[in-house]
């Protein structure tokens, strides 16, 4: 059964009318203020904690000189893979002669798209070819691995400057140039093999787009690095709770301050900041009647 908020009186189905029947006080409108004012801070303090999520979103991007270059760095290894990777060519194929050429990012893309699973597992099942499918399909896996980690650190700078954007920044960079430099051992390996297995009709050559890819992710990684030991300084936009700085509202909650002590706290810095702006108004009368 309802109470009534003020005296603590019992209510009954009797009691329909808007004022308590015990003190009077209205059950409608009491401590609507007060909820006013709670659901004020609330909202104060969600934009507080906004705000400081898009401060460091900003620092991470345009924090300094070095979060810029870092951007122009993280995109870098995706153009490098539009430079030829390597170049595959099979010669003297009955009714076709020459099939293959330079092998890029776009290339690796159709190459995927038609990709026959069914022919790749039937050459890993006989013992000649199963070499040359490891080297093949070990150097499109991890080159494909290497470029999904480049993307996801890509898109994991908009937390760059999170507790643990740097460790993870420098993280992923690491393992793509893992997967990198494992992509050009397969693919040698593949190489390798297909020559044995096809003389005078395989050739297969390194190129020089992916020396310039694990070169800008090592120049990435470095950067990274050089980041987390400067650091990068996040300029925080000044919030306020209830007239109070908003990290002072949380270190106060954080320390279990009752509510009303906080409330009072606020007023008190109410109080100042329109005396001040009085004085400030008083000050340009002043000026202005001069």
């Amino acid at each position: 059964m309802a109470k009534c908020p003020k005296c603590g009186r019992k209510l009954t189905l009797f009691d329909w009318r808007p004022n308590c029947p015990g003190c009077g006080v209205n059950l409608v409108y009491y401590g609507l203020e007060d909820k006013l004012l709670d659901e004020a801070d609330a909202a104060e303090a969600e934009h507080a904690k906004l705000q400081k999520r898009i401060d460091r979103l900003k620092a991470s991007f345009v924090g300094s000189k070095l979060t810029v270059a870092r951007i122009v760095l993280s995109l870098l290894p995706v153009v490098a893979l539009l430079i030829p990777l390597c170049s595959v060519k099979f010669t003297n194929i009955p009714f076709k002669g020459e099939i293959g050429g330079s092998v890029n990012l776009i290339t690796l893309i159709n190459v995927f798209s038609g990709l026959d699973f069914d022919g790749l597992f039937a050459m890993f099942g006989n013992a000649t070819l199963s070499g040359v499918f490891i080297g093949y399909a070990g150097a499109l896996l991890t080159l494909a691995l290497s470029l999904v980690f480049v993307l996801v650190s890509l898109f994991a700078l908009v937390a760059a400057c999170g507790p643990k954007g740097n460790i993870r920044n420098i993280i992923l960079n690491s393992i793509a140039i893992v997967f990198s430099v494992a992509s050009l051992i397969f693919f040698s390996v593949f190489s390798s093999n297909a020559t044995k297995v096809f003389p005078e009709m395989f050739t297969g050559k390194i190129g020089v787009g992916i020396f310039v890819y694990i070169a800008a992710l090592i120049a990435l990684l470095v950067l990274n690095i050089v980041i987390a030991k400067k650091g990068t300084p996040v300029k925080y936009k000044p919030c306020f709770v209830g007239g109070i700085p908003a990290d002072e509202y949380f270190e106060l909650v954080e320390k279990g301050t009752s509510k009303e002590e906080i409330r009072k706290i606020m007023n008190d810095a109410l109080d100042a900041i329109e005396a001040k702006k009085a004085a400030e108004k008083e000050a340009k009368e002043a000026v202005a009647a001069k």
